[in-house]
């Protein structure tokens, strides 16, 4: 587990799902001018910043090619990171394919799996939320098929204009990549990260869950002593976390790009 303070005054910043270049990259830019200034905002008072996953709605790194676009998102992160405010990248469903880029480019770790965190001496269980639980299985089998090393070697052999291309076609039309089902609240009792949270909690205890992809803002009690929280996203809800060294608290974000 990792343990780290926070020095007074400041804060740990929690985010995901932007599905940057969804459905196009002119009708994302609104979103990501948000999402940019969002960042600005918090530069002040940000002890460490978590990007919880599907920054991009398709994201594909091959030897020397990454897609193009979303400078001013890439261009921020590295602002931030060279001020010295550490962020944390966790891949979800739309971006799997992480593989140096923004380690190399960005100073910016990148998890493949959920991590633990003790923080002023709470303690978090943090994750995308993709293929976590008793459900999900539509994705749980693409995802098979995704992180498939021979899978992905077939698709480093497609030129990128035609591999980029074909991946944001189905990402964009596959509901079960897409997340569009990920829209409507299920209940606590058929809410499988809830249930995965509380299965969790059997063997160890964590004061905070918080998850991504399900694309919600949602703040459940699970036991009296621990929370799950998703962040919701940033296409209709523009929502985030904020755990200032005490309390963790979810917030909208409504300032204009």
């Amino acid at each position: 587990m990792k343990d780290f303070s926070l020095q007074k005054g400041k804060k740990v910043y929690f985010a995901s799902d932007n599905h940057l270049g969804a459905p196009t990259f002119k009708d994302s830019l609104p979103r990501e001018k948000k999402f940019v200034a969002w960042l600005d905002s918090i530069k002040a008072d940000a002890g460490a910043v978590f990007l919880m996953g599907d920054l991009f709605d398709f994201w594909f790194e091959y030897k020397t090619v990454v897609p193009k676009g979303f400078t001013r998102t890439l261009g921020k992160l590295a602002e931030l990171t060279d001020a010295g405010i550490p962020i944390t990248y966790f891949v979800g469903n739309h971006d799997l394919w992480m593989n140096g880029y923004f380690e190399e480019e960005l100073n910016i770790p990148v998890h493949h799996k959920p991590q633990q965190y003790r923080i002023n001496g709470k303690t978090f269980f943090i994750g995308h939320g993709d293929g976590l639980g008793p459900g999900d299985k539509g994705f749980k089998r693409m995802k098979k098929v995704f992180t498939n090393p021979f899978c992905q070697w077939l698709f480093r052999w497609l030129h990128p204009d035609l591999g980029v291309r074909l991946a944001q076609h189905l990402s964009i039309n596959n509901k079960i990549i897409s997340g569009d089902g990920d829209a409507e609240f299920l209940g606590e009792d058929k809410e499988w990260l809830v249930q995965y949270c509380k299965r969790k909690l059997e063997q160890r205890h964590y004061d905070h869950f918080i998850f991504g992809h399900r694309h919600l803002p949602m703040d459940i009690d699970l036991n009296g002593k621990s929370t799950y929280t998703n962040l919701g996203d940033w296409i209709s809800y523009f929502t985030y976390a904020v755990f200032d060294g005490e309390k963790l608290s979810l917030h909208e974000f409504n300032k204009k790009p």
